[in-house]
């Protein structure tokens, strides 16, 4: 008969030492083999740090499988998503004088495209009071990128930005001068992907033909 390697060692030991050999060997077995338990909640990853072992040249974006592919440029730092439902998120860095770095988040999600579009326009407030406005021209608005409806958003004001909306330890922070430029890709067979670049309004605007070219070279995977 054959024997498992660990328990060859316990029958060794035990001709040699005896049963508190035995007793040691078989809780260090035990410890090495334990799993975490269910009831213990999983390790999420630093925020803001770039993902362990992945290089800052991976800036390949995937979405739908696979299905619609988009190419985020050089200069963005790949991060590992501050939520669990973000796809992909990157740092854009901060132009000078600027004190953060832009961030770009790649999402699917639920919801009317309008829907989304109004709760964007709802974060923006402007210091004179006036009302937030989609300061991209209709006829610019809607687009048609590798076979899929894109539509463009170009928003800024005081920003009222939610880092972490369903962590209740985390509070919301109002940045005023700030920018948003977003894509809705619309693909009513695949899902709809919302693709969120915002950061200081100097910092958007060093970078805003970086995103839109992005958003241009879309294609079909």
């Amino acid at each position: 008969m054959i024997l498992h390697p660990w328990r060859q060692c316990v029958r060794s030991c035990s001709t040699r030492r005896g049963p508190l050999v035995i007793a040691a060997l078989a809780a260090a077995i035990c410890c090495g083999f334990q799993t975490a338990s269910a009831d213990e909640p999983a390790k999420t990853p630093a925020l803001d740090k770039p993902i362990a072992g992945e290089a800052k040249t991976d800036h390949k974006i995937d979405l739908a499988d696979g299905r619609i592919v988009l190419t985020a440029p050089e200069s963005w730092v790949r991060k590992t998503p501050r939520v669990r439902f973000i796809d992909h998120e990157f740092a854009v860095p901060a132009a000078k004088g600027d004190m953060q770095d832009g961030r770009v988040t790649v999402m699917g999600a639920g919801g009317s495209i309008e829907a989304n579009i109004d709760r964007w326009i709802g974060q923006f407030k402007q210091p004179d009071g006036s009302e937030t406005k989609n300061r991209v021209p209709e006829a610019d608005r809607k687009q048609k990128i590798a076979g899929f409806e894109v539509e463009m958003i170009d928003l800024s004001g005081t920003y009222h930005d939610m880092p972490a909306p369903f962590d209740p330890s985390s509070k919301a922070v109002d940045h005023a001068d700030y920018r948003m430029l977003a894509a809705i890709v619309v693909a009513p067979k695949l899902g709809n992907y919302f693709i969120k670049f915002y950061g200081p309004k100097q910092t958007v605007a060093d970078h805003a033909e970086e995103f839109r070219k992005m958003i241009a070279g879309m294609k079909k995977g």
